[in-house]
């Protein structure tokens, strides 16, 4: 133990390559610690023959990496331009990539590589300060002012340093990138597409060959193969075309026609213009389920619960479009991220459908619906009907659950009542012999 330790000091006076050379002032100063080098040097036990010169390389590569190779004062990071910073940048990046993965020693380098490039930003000429609006292929991009959160540029594939780099996000499709992707971006913003057609693929994974794309990728044209030479192809579940993995980065969605079509959510791979197609397309009611899959209504009890709460609401509507003080209270933007709702009862969004499918969208439609019904019922000017078939009980509402509404006349009857009679509207009947006696053809003339 005795000989580790004189063997280690010997080493960190001796072999510490951060030492500086002594100047002529020094000299004096240094003169006794040689001295004290020379004796120490020889009371060290010399090393018997074919004995390996290091003894204990931990304790050696210990004292080598406990300095603070990248605090003051150390060589170059004591520069104080952009020259030298950028020297020891690159020397500290060598220095991250000779560390071990994932050790303490590597994640310090880490930090003081980060303190150099906060100081190299803070050095650069004010003049190279990028603009905060870029349009690009009807992006457009605004400079980012976060620091703190991690993104991955939508280009390179690389990390988003927010605290030493600058990147823009595209206010349209999300898209991010560094400053200096922006002039290699090739692909348009996706929300001019949502614009000029609002539509989905309701053909499950319409895949049709590689052969048909030339082997190339769908977006980018790279060349691609299945298996991998020169770069592997990756299948979109959405559109059924192959994309390189610059393009596709296995990321998932639920796709809108395995949910018309088969009431299935399970969300799958998709390339990256596809997903972000999807989310900008996921409330926008777009799918008229009626006409797309009319028997998915027979299958799904939440869908034909919540068709008549909406056209319950529909009926109410007009309730709140003539009281003054439902107006006031602006009842109808409960629905405010649903306008849909209070428009019609047959178009449907994808979010719609997901909300449907969980549960939320049925529990809080049945909440407004007690909302509206309650202030028309208690607070609301409105008035009711009449069975005008019994003459009997309470006065009724269209968007009761025991009341049928005649689509001819809009007549409000008991439910009972209205079968019980055939489906024969009493009003329609009088509306329908007055029309005849009006437009009946007078008889002959008795005295003529």
């Amino acid at each position: 133990m005795e000989h580790d330790e004189k063997l280690a000091r010997f080493r960190q006076v001796h072999l510490n390559p951060f030492n500086k050379q002594l100047g002529p002032w020094q000299h004096e100063q240094g003169a006794g610690k040689e001295a004290l080098e020379v004796a120490s040097e020889e009371a060290l036990p010399e090393l018997p023959p074919g004995e390996p010169e290091f003894r204990c390389p931990e304790r050696v590569m210990d004292l080598g990496l406990s300095e603070d190779h990248f605090a003051r004062p150390v060589g170059l990071f004591l520069a104080s331009d952009i020259q030298q910073l950028r020297q020891a940048i690159q020397e500290c990046k060598q220095v991250i990539l000779e560390l071990p993965e994932h050790s303490e020693k590597q994640k310090d380098a880490v930090v003081r590589l980060i303190h150099l490039r906060l100081k190299l930003q803070e050095l650069k000429d004010p003049n190279e300060d990028e603009p905060n609006i870029r349009v690009l292929l009807e992006h457009r991009f605004y400079k980012e002012k976060s620091k703190s959160v991690k993104q991955t540029c939508d280009k390179c594939r690389t990390v988003i340093w927010g605290l030493i780099q600058t990147w823009y996000t595209c206010t349209g499709c999300y898209y991010r990138c560094h400053s200096k992707c922006l002039n290699l971006i090739s692909k348009p913003c996706v929300r001019s597409k949502v614009s000029h057609q609002a539509e989905y693929e309701l053909n499950i994974c319409p895949e049709a060959g590689l052969d048909s794309q030339d082997y190339r990728c769908a977006e980018c044209r790279a060349p691609i193969s299945l298996r991998g030479v020169p770069s592997e192809a990756r299948q979109c579940d959405y559109t059924g075309q192959y994309y390189c993995s610059h393009c596709h980065w296995n990321d998932l969605a639920v796709i809108p026609a395995r949910v018309v079509h088969n009431w299935d959510f399970e969300p799958r791979k998709v390339s990256r213009g596809s997903m972000r197609y999807l989310a900008l397309m996921v409330s926008r009611p777009v799918l008229r389920l009626r006409e797309i899959n009319p028997l998915l209504f027979n299958y799904v009890e939440e869908l034909v619960e919540i068709r008549k709460l909406r056209q319950d609401i529909l009926l109410m509507k007009p309730y709140f479009i003539t009281c003054r003080e439902a107006m006031a209270a602006r009842l109808l933007l409960q629905l405010q991220d649903r306008q849909h709702f209070v428009e019609n009862d047959e178009m449907y969004s994808v979010q719609d459908l997901l909300d449907a499918h969980t549960g939320r969208l049925g529990c809080s439609l049945a909440e407004t619906h007690t909302l509206f019904a309650k202030h028309i019922k208690l607070d609301c000017e409105a008035k009711g009907f009449v069975c005008e078939l019994c003459r009997e009980g309470d006065v009724l509402f269209p968007f009761d659950s025991h009341t049928s509404v005649c689509a001819d006349c809009s007549a409000v009857f008991h439910r009972d009542c209205y079968y019980d009679n055939s489906t024969t509207c009493p009003r329609c009947a009088r509306l329908t012999l007055r029309k005849q006696s009006l437009f009946q053809e007078p008889g002959p003339d008795v005295d003529a």
